[in-house]
C-alpha cells in the first residue's frame, strides 16, 4: 500500500493518508530547532499493520530534510528510534 504524508504547519500535525482517508497522525510542538513529537495515533481498525512505523519513519525523514532535530516525547516514537538507530542523528542539538 502506498501512503502519502502531509504536514499542516498551523496545526503542528503530520497526517498519513491512504488515498483520501487519513489513517494515522503525529502531533508535535516546536522547541527551538527541534520538534517534540508528543502523540502518534493509527486508526483502531488498522493497528498492528506497521502503519505507525511507516508514519514515524516518514515524519523523521521529513524533519531531517528541514535540518531540524527531534525530541521523542511520544513513547512509540522513542521506541521506534531506539529500534532504528539510523535516526539517531536527529536526537542531538543542531548547530546554530
Amino acid at each position: 500500500m502506498t501512503y502519502r504524508l502531509t504536514h499542516d504547519h498551523a496545526l503542528r500535525r503530520f497526517d498519513l493518508w491512504d488515498e483520501s482517508t487519513p489513517v494515522a497522525h503525529a502531533l508535535y510542538e516546536e522547541r527551538g530547532d527541534r520538534l517534540a513529537i508528543y502523540h502518534t495515533e493509527v486508526l483502531r481498525s488498522l493497528r498492528g499493520r506497521g502503519i505507525g512505523g511507516e508514519l514515524v519513519a516518514r515524519v523523521l525523514d521529513e524533519v531531517r530534510s528541514t535540518g531540524k532535530g527531534v525530541i521523542p516525547a511520544c513513547p512509540f516514537v522513542r521506541e521506534f528510534m531506539a529500534q532504528n538507530p539510523e535516526y539517531g542523528d536527529l536526537l542531538g542539538e543542531k548547530p546554530s
